[in-house]
């Protein structure tokens, strides 16, 4: 187990370009914890430092990124400089690579994202750029991102596969010396989301022997696609992500009827301590705790409902591997789509509000 367990979350987003999408976008990164973002498709021609920040929040402020052409494609790489630090960005056509280090321990190794062609006649050219990005022997290399080809061919649901396609891409990755982790409770990433549905494993994650071997303890899941047609791919310690435990005051709470209701029971509570230092640490502590608790009364609304659309949109995904969902389901999922947009704009309203940001 590493000192400072490293999470990553790899997510084809369908594109960055209105503020409902990146809220949402957003949203899915702050539950997740995670170090490292790599997002394909993000149809920016540019990202600046604000729109980083939007995304990755106070943490993933920093970022690299492989341009749009005009609408299509585009990667963005967000990380937490305080746990990890990137250097050598190197951006290709298809993919954008850097060596990372984890700060805690020194741990190098290399990450390279992609975002695979969709026309048939830049899949040898996307193949063998992959194969530019290997390292020297010895290093340790994890792969991640939208790939837009399976591998196997049972990584669709149907059967109109083209077979040497198939093959071309496995030999690519055995030159690259790159294995496959096992996706956890998912047999398909992508859906075409139609009555009749085309299911296919274009998401996925490769590491070679040395990555495999230091980061056995890592675990790779499906979240639900939320707004997009892919699913967000989360490979993550199997503790689970560490969620930082601190009280944060939030400046709007002043404003709000029973604030100050909530603050003089807390303190004027008796602590049972006479010595001052002691008496105060616990008012202090018992205050923010009831002011915490007092806050998820009056915000955990929007978070339940954004939580359980995301629940209903990844069972719907993935009842649909097994059996045709019917058009009421289909027409369901459509509706918690739209309506996790909705949800996560006010979520994001919230923390404007409570900030110092002003757009």
């Amino acid at each position: 187990m590493l000192a400072q367990p490293v999470n990553f979350l790899c997510w084809n987003v369908r594109g960055l370009n209105c503020p409902g999408r990146r809220a949402t976008v957003h949203e899915m990164i702050v539950s997740t914890t995670c170090h490292i973002v790599c997002l394909q498709e993000t149809k920016l021609d540019d990202v600046d430092q604000f729109g980083a920040s939007s995304l990755g929040g106070h943490r993933l402020r920093n970022f690299a990124q492989r341009p749009a052409l005009g609408t299509r494609g585009g990667i963005l790489v967000l990380w937490d400089e305080a746990t990890i630090g990137l250097s050598n960005v190197s951006i290709s056509e298809f993919c954008l690579s850097a060596d990372v280090q984890i700060q805690a321990c020194g741990t190098t190794f290399k990450l390279t994202t992609v975002y695979g062609p969709t026309t048939s006649s830049r899949k040898d050219d996307f193949f063998a750029e992959l194969l530019t990005h290997k390292p020297v022997a010895g290093v340790k290399w994890v792969v991640m991102g939208d790939f837009n080809q399976i591998y196997k061919a049972r990584d669709k649901n149907k059967r109109n596969v083209n077979l040497s396609r198939i093959n071309r891409f496995r030999a690519a990755l055995n030159l690259c010396e790159l294995r496959e982790i096992h996706l956890q409770n998912r047999r398909f990433t992508w859906s075409n989301e139609r009555q009749n549905p085309t299911l296919c494993k274009l998401d996925s994650i490769f590491c070679n022997d040395e990555w495999d071997i230091h980061f056995g303890t890592h675990i790779l899941h499906a979240l639900s696609s939320s707004l997009s047609d892919h699913c967000p791919l989360l490979l993550a310690e199997d503790s689970g992500p560490r969620r930082p435990r601190t009280f944060k005051f939030e400046n709007f709470w002043a404003s709000i009827p029973g604030f100050q209701d909530v603050v003089k029971e807390a303190w004027h509570h008796d602590s049972g301590h006479f010595e001052p230092c002691q008496n105060l640490f616990h008012k202090l502590k018992r205050t923010g705790a009831c002011l915490s608790k007092w806050s998820r009364t009056l915000f955990s609304q929007a978070k339940i409902h954004f939580r359980a659309a995301l629940m209903v949109i990844l069972r719907l995904d993935v009842a649909q591997e097994t059996r045709e969902l019917s058009a009421g389901e289909i027409q369901l999922r459509a509706r918690l789509k739209r309506r996790v947009i909705g949800l996560a704009v006010i979520e994001r309203s919230r923390k404007k509000q409570c900030s110092r940001i002003r757009i």
